[in-house]
């Protein structure tokens, strides 16, 4: 008997799968990305593995693709259409080999590896070297007759180089830069833009009027022989030479592997750099180089057995909300946290995504037993981006904040911060902001004390080692030998990196240790360059905290309010005892002559030459600020490899972009 649960999800499932199949390949209006897609697929997947009884013949599962449209005349292919099977990760990959060559009984097996280019899957068939029919692949079986379109591409050939009978396969796509001019015709005529170059080529090929097609600026790669009149070549390597021969364009990336390790070089390589070409990569085709291999491993129902395609890391998936847990931040403020299936995506298992606040919870309607849509913002935070209400269980109900959080201490009351989204504890030294606050006074963005890592923190305040920031600098060795996993030898290792780093505290790393509410690093470097000594800050009048460029009045008023507290005040007094406290302030003439005085930069992306941080600290140096996010404000926009939705703000905004190389000029 299959559990009621299973049967319900799987229903859900097939239902919303289906749909969005229908949206993407026949109206070519997807509400989700097709990584989002494949997760619900893939999860289909895993039901039907586990209740085969399950499967029914209008499973998603048991076809290849979507109906041709009504408005086009029927093609039937003279050779199926199969797509491919998926493999998301290299321990995929390695699978898939053993299946290979257990089957071919064979202990080496040379592999070809082609770029997965993300367009629309055409099929030319051509008489005695004449173009006669292109189709879509359909269904598989049968397809929709796009000839008059295809002919409009000047990548494919009319005419053969020789009179041959053959079926070819391939790829039509269309560039970003091509997509771009598109859109902006569509936003002069009121239409809705396409969402990207795959939609934009397979609304281009399905139109009925060639012109449009035509002026689409469409393009093609070529690479598969269905069927031919000739001696087909015996590998698929020279298989895309034949087709160069015939006039075809072949992309020119692709890569003969002798091993499965060389399959997965060239797909890691591909990975950091498929954003360089002109359109858009999302994975990588492998193939059995041999075609008397192929043959023999033959196909299933849906795919080749000699084939996979090797994906990208998603940049969006979907996944299930299994709890909503209220986290309290060092500064008193509950993020609520959405507890979630542990999901793949962007190369990294996520466990956890952030809900901001109570109004993005609202917003959204997530409930616990949701499926959702998680993205990676900036390809660093996971974010919960959308709800799929059609696979929501019958009987959830809307979240509710509560009236009282166990980690709040005392009596877990909770309060509404005045003009805000965010709630708070009202008693602000529960264990868990404690606990989040000496963590990042240790951590690598204040004091950057070395061996101090989280676990070894939790552990110092649960012995009662340490009550207060300043209890660090007072540790004896026989204190941290109490620690579990500690002998003679970490534990003096532990105290002598505390004690090196008390010898030379910037008084930045300070400020940004001390957890005040809505001062972060940046803010923190402007306090440091306008005082010099953590006693000027301390006695600073509100109204000249406020005169501070970059510190409004929000983040003023929360300074002034943390160094009037008299507890605030023992606890810098005691901290002055026992750590020397570097002085970064600069005259104010120095400022005004260095380089980049008075200039806003805004780091996106990695940079091969430097880390972030190091390329801060340069910036810095030269006297500009860094801040993390931009604005009509900013100067400028360094851009590394994969820059993230920073880099879209700021071409929305017109903000200079400079490239890494750009940046390294600068800099001397």
């Amino acid at each position: 008997m299959v559990p009621k649960e299973a049967k319900d999800r799987y229903e859900r499932l097939k239902a919303a799968v289906n749909r969005h199949r229908h949206l993407y390949y026949v109206q070519e209006s997807p509400e989700i990305a097709d990584s989002a897609y494949d997760e619900l697929e893939q999860e289909l997947v895993r039901i039907e593995k586990e209740h085969p009884e399950l499967i029914t013949p209008d499973s998603p599962t048991q076809r290849v693709g979507g109906a041709p449209m009504a408005a086009f005349k029927k093609v039937r292919h003279t050779v199926s259409q199969w797509s491919f099977n998926d493999a998301f990760t290299p321990e995929d990959m390695r699978e898939f080999d053993a299946r290979v060559k257990r089957m071919l009984g064979v202990k080496e097996v040379e592999y070809i590896c082609e770029l997965k280019i993300d367009g629309l899957k055409v099929v030319l068939t051509y008489e005695k070297g004449l173009l006669k029919t292109a189709a879509t692949r359909g269904d598989g079986q049968v397809g929709e007759d796009v000839t008059h379109n295809v002919r409009t591409i000047r990548s494919v050939p009319l005419s053969l180089t020789r009179a041959a009978d053959v079926v070819v396969e391939g790829e039509v796509w269309m560039s970003e830069e091509a997509l771009k001019k598109v859109n902006d015709e569509r936003k002069k005529e009121d239409e809705p833009k396409f969402a990207n170059p795959r939609n934009a080529a397979a609304g281009s090929i399905r139109q009925l009027d060639p012109a449009i097609a035509a002026a689409r600026g469409l393009d093609t790669f070529i690479y598969d022989v269905a069927q031919s009149s000739e001696s087909v070549p015996g590998t698929q390597d020279k298989e895309l030479a034949y087709l160069r021969e015939l006039g075809f364009k072949v992309n020119k990336y692709y890569k003969l592997a002798t091993s499965i390790d060389k399959v997965i070089e060239y797909w890691e390589s591909w990975k950091k750099k498929s954003k360089t070409q002109g359109y858009w990569i999302d994975g990588v085709v492998v193939k059995v180089n041999e075609r008397v291999l192929q043959e023999r491993l033959g196909y299933t129902g849906k795919a080749p057995r000699f084939a996979i395609a090797f994906k990208f890391p998603a940049e969006q998936v979907t996944t299930v909300v299994e709890d909503i847990v209220l986290q309290v931040g060092r500064t008193g403020v509950l993020t609520p946290v959405a507890h979630l299936r542990p999901v793949l995506v962007a190369g990294s298992t996520v466990s956890r995504a952030t809900l901001h606040n109570e109004d993005e919870i609202k917003r959204l309607d997530v409930r616990v037993g949701d499926t959702v849509v998680l993205q990676k913002a900036g390809d660093v935070i996971p974010d919960i981006v959308r709800v799929l209400t059609e696979l929501r269980p019958s009987k959830t109900k809307p979240y509710t904040w509560p009236s009282v959080v166990s980690e709040c201490g005392g009596t877990g009351a909770i309060e509404r911060v005045p003009g805000q989204a965010a709630w708070r504890c009202v008693d602000k030294n529960s264990f868990a902001q404690q606990r989040r606050k000496f963590r990042y006074f240790a951590s690598r963005s204040a004091l950057n004390i070395e061996g101090l890592g989280e676990s070894t923190v939790d552990a110092l305040i649960e012995k009662g080692l340490v009550t207060h920031l300043d209890d660090f600098f007072t540790l004896a060795e026989g204190d941290v030998l109490e620690l579990e996993g500690f002998a003679e030898v970490s534990a003096k290792k532990l105290v002598d990196s505390i004690q090196k780093t008390a010898k030379q505290v910037p008084l930045s790393r300070l400020i940004t240790g001390l957890s005040i509410a809505h001062v972060g690093e940046e803010t923190a470097i402007l306090l440091a360059q306008h005082y010099k000594t953590i006693d000027e800050l301390l006695d600073a009048p509100a109204d000249e905290l406020n005169a501070i460029e970059g510190i409004g009045p929000i983040v003023s008023k929360a300074i002034y309010d943390w160094c009037a507290d008299k507890e605030n005040k023992k606890l810098i007094e005691r901290l002055k005892k026992l750590i020397t406290i570097k002085s970064e302030k600069l005259a104010r003439v120095v400022l005004a002559k260095l380089p980049l005085a008075g200039k806003t930069f805004v780091l996106t992306g990695t940079m091969a030459s430097m880390s972030r941080d190091e390329a801060k600290e340069k910036l810095r140096q030269l006297g500009a600020s860094v801040s993390g996010s931009v604005s009509k404000k900013t100067d400028y926009v360094v851009a590394g490899d994969e820059a993230g939705s920073k880099l879209d703000k700021a071409q929305e905004l017109g903000v200079k972009v400079v490239s890494e190389a750009e940046f390294l000029k600068m800099l001397k």
